[in-house]
């Protein structure tokens, strides 16, 4: 099974073609509103521009800075797109090279990588991150995406593994062998392609998973750091004026709710379609 057939398939469910759409509205927008909508960190009225409602100005609302919530929103989608897709870019690379070295090595590198990921895995992720962004008092971006992706490959790996020892029992990794492939060229030339179905799905799922672990990050002060906005930083900031002005929240709130549902449809479809008899 290759990486296109899962798509294929899944691509016809009306799940994932939601999914799609959500996603590509949202990339839209990230992409084209800061041209089109005001400075997401401009405090043009800090008195009468307060808490405004929603109205045509402010499609919106203002927050209790008298910044436009729909701004920020839009800015904050960068943030969180970006750091998602890079994270999950990075985990899904070094659990796809774990994954392919454990399941066609095996022996003692098999044993070893496999107890390094089953230690990894029985830390909870989350109180991982908090060990390693409490010892930094400003985390830089790049940072904080290099910190979630190193944290998030163990799941990746067992399922590339898995994967990678069914497959090297298959007549044409054999037949490879037989011809005198090198175990470098049977695994990346035979094996990871024909392994990329589960790593689509893995990666799709780890987007949702991303987004939400960034904005609970951010809402702790402990992932994107103001001036950055951040779906998660905009819900912290408007807990005190969450009752006078709902607005501030509720848009970040189901921002977050709308990303992480469309990329868990398109995650959930692609996965239907890598099982067998789908």
């Amino acid at each position: 099974m290759t990486a296109r057939s899962p798509f294929a398939t899944a691509i016809r469910r009306p799940g994932a073609r939601t999914g799609l759409v959500l996603l590509a509205l949202l990339a839209a927008a990230a992409l084209v509103g800061p041209f089109l909508l005001p400075d997401p960190a401009a405090q043009p009225d800090v008195l009468a521009g307060v808490n405004l409602p929603p109205s045509a100005a402010h499609p919106l609302g203002t927050d209790q800075l008298s910044r436009d919530v729909l701004s920020r929103l839009v800015s904050g989608a960068r943030i969180s797109l970006v750091v998602a897709l890079l994270s999950v870019a990075l985990a899904v690379t070094i659990g796809t090279l774990v994954g392919v070295t454990a399941g066609y090595a095996g022996g003692w590198a098999d044993a070893i990588l496999m107890r390094m990921v089953d230690a990894a895995l029985a830390i909870p992720r989350l109180f991982l991150l908090l060990l390693l962004l409490a010892a930094w008092e400003r985390i830089p971006l790049w940072a904080l995406v290099v910190m979630i992706g190193a944290t998030g490959w163990f799941a990746t790996s067992l399922v590339v593994r898995a994967e990678v020892r069914r497959l090297a029992a298959e007549p044409f990794v054999l037949g490879a062998e037989a011809l005198g492939a090198g175990p470098a060229r049977v695994a990346f030339h035979h094996l990871l392609p024909n392994a990329l179905g589960p790593v689509l799905v893995s990666a799709t799922l780890g987007v949702g998973n991303v987004i939400l672990l960034e904005a609970g990050l951010s809402f702790l002060g402990l992932g994107v750091q103001p001036p950055l906005p951040s779906w998660g930083g905009m819900i912290f900031d408007a807990r005190e004026t969450m009752h006078a002005a709902p607005w501030t929240m509720l848009a970040p709130g189901a921002a977050i709710v709308v990303t992480v549902l469309a990329a868990n449809l398109v995650g959930e479809a692609l996965r239907r379609a890598a099982e067998p008899g789908r």
